[in-house]
């Protein structure tokens, strides 16, 4: 979903991906990011825990690219 995405705005995207048991241990909550999955906007947390809708992802990173404009 995100590739897609960023071919269809000018935007970067990061993608971490690590296997499941690196997200339940104790270094990865000292580094206070959000439980996975998550997606993050800058700093922001949009969702933690759960997945996302392609459309309401799409639909949230176009207005905060339209806003910071």
């Amino acid at each position: 979903m995100l590739p897609r995405l960023g071919e269809q705005v000018d935007i970067e995207i990061e993608v971490i991906s690590k296997p499941r048991h690196e997200y339940l241990a104790a270094a990865y909550t000292e580094l206070g990011l959000p439980r996975a999955p998550a997606v993050m906007i800058g700093d922001e947390v949009i969702i933690a825990g759960r997945d996302i809708e392609e459309a309401t992802l799409i639909n949230e990173v176009l207005r905060r690219l339209s806003c910071a404009e």
